[in-house]
């Protein structure tokens, strides 16, 4: 979908319509949620600091959001797709892979049922959406963001080597700031230059991820559609509402974030057996760090000592905190993508 939030409440709101809106807190704190077309055309957009988004666009309207109405409007998005496939694996609330090689109403061509399903989109939800057709999952999530807004792209598998061979690596599904960084300083800006570098050092400079880049360069992507994903993790993050120095401070924070982990573990009924602390600093760098029991942690009891023993060799004192999240896995599942983070604050964040 198109600025999923931002266009919901343009709907919801015609006065709203033609404006730049943003989605989030406007206090000082605030991050953007998701901002409208014409709001980044300031170069607003989601993820960034509040206060950065009003000096560059004063007249920016900012909008809480209304989670429950994003929530339903995408089951009714979805509710379409099932009259396509039943193969659809959600990536987000506004987002889904659709496997339609054999569809419902026996329609030849992928391309032609994504144009149907961004015409029924528009008529029954008042709702623009764009959408990529490609061989795999990888090819085909580029091509959905291709040509934004109202974009129907597709790659053809004769094609798809010369496209990504002009891509910036930037665009790579999975390559946020810090890797693009990364790659920038190794003379990576390209597919080509990807491309170019063999399996080894991939694996050498990115870990496990360096095999998927050295795939994703040549056109390959071999994961199937899959209509039921196995959660990974549940976490949630809170964004202080000024940066803390002070242990006290960061015990009752820890504290908070606690206590709406076991919230939301006690909710879906998940049990894991790995606590992960997140902590972001004063100047947005982060690190994260873990502890394995052999029992399940489910309680405040069991989670909060954790958490403060992982504080511990946090040093928070020089570098002042901004935002604390802690999450429980399951280190017996095998490994996968990250799990998204459930969050007490909007933020959006990518693989790094």
């Amino acid at each position: 979908m198109d600025a999923f939030y931002a266009s919901v409440e343009q709907r919801d709101n015609p006065e709203l319509r033609g404006k730049p809106v943003a989605v989030g807190h406007a206090e000082a704190r605030g991050v953007v949620a998701a901002a409208s077309y014409e709001a980044r055309r300031y170069g607003v957009h989601s993820a960034m600091p509040s206060q950065r988004a009003k000096r560059l666009c004063p007249q920016l309207i900012f909008l809480p959001g209304r989670m429950e109405v994003y929530k339903e409007v995408s089951r009714q998005i979805h509710a379409i797709f099932h009259d396509y496939t039943d193969i659809i694996e959600p990536i987000s609330i506004d987002e889904a892979f659709l496997d339609v090689t054999q569809n419902k109403p026996g329609i030849p061509l992928a391309v032609d049922i994504a144009r149907e399903i961004k015409r029924r989109i528009r008529q029954e939800l008042h709702l623009v959406a764009s959408a990529g057709v490609s061989y795999n999952k990888f090819l085909a999530k580029i091509a959905s963001d291709y040509r934004k807004p109202d974009g129907l792209c597709t790659i053809h598998p004769d094609q798809a080597l010369n496209f990504i061979t002009r891509l910036p690596i930037e665009d790579f599904w999975g390559v946020g700031p810090v890797t693009a960084k990364r790659m920038h300083l190794l003379g990576i800006h390209t597919g080509l230059h990807l491309r170019a570098c063999s399996l080894q050092m991939l694996m050498r400079e990115f870990g496990k991820v360096g095999r998927v880049y050295y795939d994703f360069a040549r056109g390959v992507d071999l994961r199937p559609v899959e209509p039921v994903r196995v959660r990974k993790s549940i976490g949630c993050e809170r964004t202080l509402e000024k940066d803390i120095t002070q242990s006290s401070s960061v015990v009752i924070e820890l504290y908070h974030v606690a206590v709406e982990l076991v919230r939301r573990l006690e909710g879906k009924g998940f049990r894991g057996n790995t606590l992960t602390l997140k902590v972001k600093f004063h100047d947005f760098k982060q690190i994260t760090r873990s502890l394995t029991q052999e029992h399940e942690l489910t309680t405040l009891d069991t989670i909060l000592p954790l958490a403060k023993q992982l504080m511990q060799g946090v040093d928070y004192q020089s570098h002042p905190v901004r935002l604390i999240g802690l999450s429980v896995s399951n280190p017996h599942e095998e490994e996968g993508p990250r799990a998204m983070w459930e969050q007490l604050s909007f933020e959006f964040k990518d693989w790094d």
